[in-house]
């Protein structure tokens, strides 16, 4: 198959042709029809990730077709149309017996601790626990784009950040997460402030629903007459985490969306705020399958529009340029061929 591969960290990418991936016994091989590129790609790319094991080919927000299905699967067969969470839950652990696949204790990733979607075809683990049928009327591009942002800001707003009608949402960093958590925000009935130091996401936060957007956190406190209530760090460095736990009001939420590679310095969270204003600092990492009905749902009765968010689709022989550069183009970029 072809596929986009670094042997490097921080090295040439360049598409060449692999040996095709099996399927083990529970899992399954989908033959790609779109995959979304991700700054969590560039982090793997960059070595920020100790799972990746060169060489390595990227990619873990996906959408396809069942191509080949192993012995244990029973739910689905070769040519159902599926997605799926970029964590691939086992399904047996006590996270995942708690109904919490994203952090579950034996997880597989495709594109972090496999090879990924910037390919023709991509191996995923549990099949039965983790593949998410995709409605008919709902495409290989925004499908793929659900994965890793849309849906990580989905259960970031309303499960980790619990966002009500009515309350003050921040979003720190509008990149592809950070615009679906603008949207998401804004389709639960929270009012929105957005900030990003770029125009072109600025303008595209305003068209998802911010009712403000700023180049910085300073006047967040202030537009929203004491702070957000949620604050997001969607971007994920140690000054927009700072930023965004310093633009909530007492008791309010930090949820920490963005990674933090330890490379990139630790970020001083304000204990002293945390303390004094009973602050709540939080993560958020990816939503489970079996969470996916109420998103989607949401979709179909078009309270969110992640169409609206893809906004460059390209060839995989693209995917090299297009994975360096990531966060340069507003919006989400999505590969359709392969």
């Amino acid at each position: 198959m072809r596929a986009l591969v670094f042997e490097q960290f921080g090295g040439p990418l360049t598409v060449q042709q692999v040996p095709d991936p099996a399927p083990a016994p529970d899992g399954v091989v989908v033959e790609v029809g779109a995959s979304g590129v991700c700054r969590s790609d560039w982090h793997a790319w960059s070595g920020h990730d100790p799972d990746v094991v060169l060489p390595h080919v990227p990619g873990h927000e996906l959408a396809g077709t069942v191509a080949a299905v192993g012995d244990r699967v029973r739910g689905w067969s070769v040519g159902d149309w599926v997605t799926a969470p970029f964590v691939c839950a086992c399904g047996t652990c006590p996270p995942c017996r708690d109904g919490d696949g994203q952090v579950c204790l034996r997880q597989t990733q495709p594109g972090f601790t496999h090879w990924g979607s910037f390919a023709q075809y991509v191996a995923l683990d549990a099949a039965d626990v983790n593949l998410v049928a995709l409605p008919e009327d709902l495409g290989f591009p925004v499908a793929a784009s659900l994965g890793c942002r849309f849906a990580t800001a989905f259960r970031a707003v309303t499960g980790v950040g619990r966002a009500a009608p009515g309350e003050w949402v921040a979003v720190v960093g509008c990149g592809g997460v950070g615009l679906s958590a603008v949207q998401v925000a804004v389709g639960v009935g929270a009012r929105v402030v957005a900030v990003d130091p770029s125009p072109g996401a600025r303008e595209l936060a305003r068209a998802m629903g911010a009712e403000h957007v700023l180049t910085s956190t300073g006047g967040v406190v202030e537009l929203t007459g004491g702070g957000a209530h949620v604050a997001l760090d969607c971007l994920g460095s140690p000054a927009t985490c700072e930023a965004s736990i310093r633009s909530l009001r007492p008791r309010g939420r930090h949820v920490q969306v963005g990674l933090l590679p330890p490379s990139q310095g630790r970020a001083a969270v304000p204990m002293e705020l945390v303390v004094a204003r009973e602050l709540a600092v939080l993560g958020s990492h990816g939503m489970a399958a079996q969470d996916y009905p109420a998103m989607l749902s949401m979709i179909a009765a078009g309270r969110l529009r992640p169409q609206d968010l893809v906004t460059r689709e390209l060839p995989l022989a693209e995917a090299g340029p297009a994975l360096v550069e990531v966060g340069r183009t507003p919006g989400v970029t999505v590969l359709t061929s392969f």
